[in-house]
């Protein structure tokens, strides 16, 4: 570990022709991560045991911080040092969110979900990018239906222990995890947010839906047609919130703010789950894998390449929300008849 001078030396360097000190970018990334009501120079100075004026000193940059210091930021704050130092490598730190790991469970999932969700309100600048290989995941909570199988596949797959395979399926869902659910689609439909779909999009849930089924996890058959039958009404209610440019609940009267939703369709190029959230100046990534787990990070670096990315796919993709009408209807029409020939292969096999 270097010493203090060389510490010194090292900030200067990698500070050098930015505008922003490192400490400013600091006390920035702080700022961003604390709730509205929480005290940033309180939480500060309780967490290194110094004075307001201290910390007010450090804040603009008349005292540098010490190496133990900047430290025990970093670790309390759950801030990268490559995020901090902006450095341009291709050595990227992300956090994991993954269900099963060390205790983990989808109650903690969807709570810490809940928590960043909220960070985004406060923001002058909001948006959410969320390019959908499969149904975006705050969708799920329109229905306890697609909630419960949701949470059953994911138990088979994601965390399967000796008697899950011998569980049955049924589309009760825990109450509070669907309470839980159910803010966090809340908070996502006030947000202005960008999906880009493909025709494949729901075609997970539909392969999803038709092993269960084979493999004889549905207590009774017509939890299967049910099933179906929600998909069916929440697909409507999508292409609703495409036709009226903004999200709303189902079931509420639609208000919202006009193209705060925009719905893209590709037709080749969703490969992969990825959202993108702006808070003013600060960009979050998060990348699924295996399932439903989440690579996340705020690397600059990253989030840029990303958002490039995004808006990139976008060009390449035809908008169908507002007043695409004729495209709309027939994307949503091709995404009807996937769940149509699913309800005839299973009625054949029953």
């Amino acid at each position: 570990m270097p010493e203090l001078s060389e510490f010194r030396i090292f900030l200067y360097i990698a500070t050098m022709n930015q505008s922003i000190s490192i400490q400013e970018t600091l006390f920035h990334a702080i700022k961003g991560k604390l709730p509205p009501n929480v005290s940033f120079v309180h939480s500060v100075s309780e967490l290194l045991g110094i004075s307001y004026d201290s910390v007010y000193r450090r804040v603009r940059g008349e005292k540098e911080l010490t190496l133990e210091e900047l430290k025990t930021i970093c670790e309390a704050y759950d801030i990268s040092v490559d995020t901090l130092f902006s450095l341009q490598s291709r050595h990227i730190s992300f956090n994991s969110l993954a269900i099963g790991e060390e205790g983990f469970s989808i109650e903690n999932w969807l709570q810490t979900l809940l928590v960043e969700i909220k960070k985004i309100h406060p923001c002058k600048q909001q948006e959410i990018i969320y390019a959908a290989k499969d149904i975006p995941l705050f969708y799920y909570f329109e229905f306890p239906e697609i909630a419960a199988f949701k949470f059953f596949f994911w138990q088979q797959v994601l965390i399967p222990s000796a008697g899950s395979m011998y569980q049955k399926l049924t589309l009760d869902v825990p109450e509070t995890l669907y309470k839980t659910g159910r803010q966090l689609l809340s908070y996502y439909v006030r947000v202005p947010v960008i999906e880009i779909w493909s025709e494949e999009t729901i075609s997970s849930v539909l392969r999803q839906i038709e092993y269960c089924f084979v493999a004889g996890f549905f207590t009774r058959n017509e939890d299967v047609f049910r099933l179906i039958d929600v998909l069916e009404t929440w697909l409507g209610h999508v292409q609703a919130q495409a036709e009226h440019g903004f999200q709303f609940m189902l079931g509420t009267t639609p208000e919202g703010v006009e193209n705060s939703y925009k719905l893209f369709h590709n037709e080749v190029l969703v490969n992969d789950n990825t959202i993108l959230v702006t808070m003013d100046d600060r960009k979050v990534c998060y990348n699924t894998y295996n399932v439903i787990n989440q690579l996340i990070t705020t690397s600059p670096v990253f989030c840029d390449q990303i958002d490039k990315s995004l808006r990139n796919l976008m060009q390449k993709s035809t908008m169908i929300s507002g007043t695409s009408s004729k495209e709309r209807y027939r994307f949503f029409n091709a995404l009807h008849e996937k769940v149509r020939l699913l309800r005839c292969r299973i009625e054949k096999m029953i």
